[in-house]
């Protein structure tokens, strides 16, 4: 192509583009494109009709102004789930990280943003005392080292989010109580369904008996482990399947009817040929009686495929649960008379990281000096049906307990329903 034929092609390309710019300048802008920014949170118009599903745009909070997590412990759970959370929480921000492993803790910190002054050892643990960056910790470690690390913090000055299950002993949590109190920093722990827009929706339809009365549920949490793994240890994880996986379905069982059992019992197995069970539990099966009733039934499992299920029967319907207990992909499904027919309905609720979530939660509650709706007392409690279940097990009797006065003794306020 010649100089005259490159220079007439350009010069008409550079014209097309100078008019196009013009006429984007001196076009009508968009409303639905535009919003209006108020208190610094924008807010856009619906691109759909009221027949559409939506969500309004998420609103983070600027970065200078969000609450600062050193994460404590860098296995499976913080690298795989929690860490990538902090891309969709709003009030967060990861700042430090504590490790056992130095090599790991600087390649995870390159990856994340935080600085090489803001890597931990468990050894040096004590100096975030002296970082004004870390407002809480999130203890993600071994059951057992739990009770150190959530006293070394509390003593440090700074609030904890702590994993479940809370420890290895109901004797162990009230000291992490205690811990947390006479150092005035709060406890939280980490039950994330709690926090879980499907399961907040069950406990509305259930509270509102929109399926009648409740009746009984049903949960089933397994998974199949390969072996040589910290939690097969019981000294590390205090049980097997049961504190891991199982505490999902009688917690559920408690915050769904908000109530606390009256009567529990359990049955447990324990292959001898699989090295994976040479200290622990493989299924565990166990019954939650209630002061109304309801009557919960759980199993967990560590030789199971991988089932995540519950229902929530009443006396008009049900509520169903797959994958009730992942980290996504919940499905909701609710069975009621429709006219002279049975009908189901699906339900998906829109994909939220379940660990932003929480962390955003607890952030507010620091923000605004109020107790977390999964506070240390809700933890506490789940470890001491954890040990009725082993002791009815273990005795072949159902276990009584102590009945509560009230519903939701163990948790502070719900959560507030995300408005974006």
């Amino acid at each position: 192509m010649s100089d005259f034929n490159r220079r007439t092609l350009l010069g008409a390309a550079a014209g097309l583009i100078g008019t196009g710019v013009a006429q984007a300048a001196t076009a009508a802008e968009d409303p639905h494109a535009v919003g209006s920014v108020a208190n610094g949170k924008v807010d856009l118009p619906p691109l759909h009709g009221e027949t559409e599903a939506g969500s309004p745009p998420p609103n983070f909070d600027p970065l200078a102004k969000r609450i600062g997590v050193a994460v404590v412990g860098l296995g499976h759970l913080s690298l795989e789930q929690i860490l990538p959370g902090f891309g969709q929480s709003k009030s967060t921000r990861l700042v430090a990280l504590v490790s056992g492993h130095r090599e790991k803790a600087l390649a995870v910190a390159a990856q994340h943003g935080v600085p090489e002054k803001n890597i931990y050892d468990y050894a040096s643990f004590d100096r975030i005392k002296d970082n004004p960056d870390i407002d809480y910790v999130y203890v993600v470690l071994p059951n057992s080292m739990h009770l150190e690390f959530v006293t070394r913090a509390a003593r440090a000055g700074k609030h904890v989010l702590c994993e479940k299950p809370m420890a290895t002993s109901s004797a162990e949590a009230e000291q992490m109580i205690a811990a947390c109190r006479d150092a005035k920093v709060k406890l939280m722990i980490a039950y994330r369904m709690q926090y879980e827009a499907t399961q907040r929706s069950t406990i509305s339809m259930v509270r509102n008996k929109e399926i009648g009365d409740l009746r009984m549920i049903e949960a089933v949490n397994g998974q199949n482990d390969v072996p040589d793994q910290w939690r097969q240890v019981k000294a590390l994880a205090g049980g097997g399947s049961l504190p891991d996986v199982g505490i999902y379905c009688y917690n559920a069982f408690r915050y769904l009817t908000g109530e606390e059992p009256i009567e529990v019992t359990g049955r447990l197995t324990q292959p001898k040929d699989d090295p994976r069970f040479r200290e622990i539990e493989d299924l565990a099966q166990f019954t939650l009686m209630f002061p109304s009733g309801v009557m919960g039934v759980g199993t967990s499992g560590y030789s199971i495929h991988e089932t995540r299920t519950m229902r929530v029967i009443g006396s008009k319907g049900w509520v169903g649960l797959e994958n009730a207990f992942a980290y996504n992909n919940i499905t909701q499904m609710v069975s009621r008379k429709i006219g002279s027919v049975n009908g189901i309905d699906h339900r998906q609720y829109p994909p939220k990281n379940q660990f932003a979530t929480e962390m955003d939660h607890f952030a507010d509650c620091i923000r605004a000096d109020r107790v977390p709706h999964t506070p240390g007392e809700e933890g506490l409690q789940d470890m001491r049906i954890m040990e009725a279940i082993y002791q009815a097990a273990a005795g072949g009797s159902p276990v009584k307990m102590k009945q509560a006065a009230g519903l939701d003794v163990t948790r502070g306020p719900a959560p507030v329903e995300e408005k974006g």
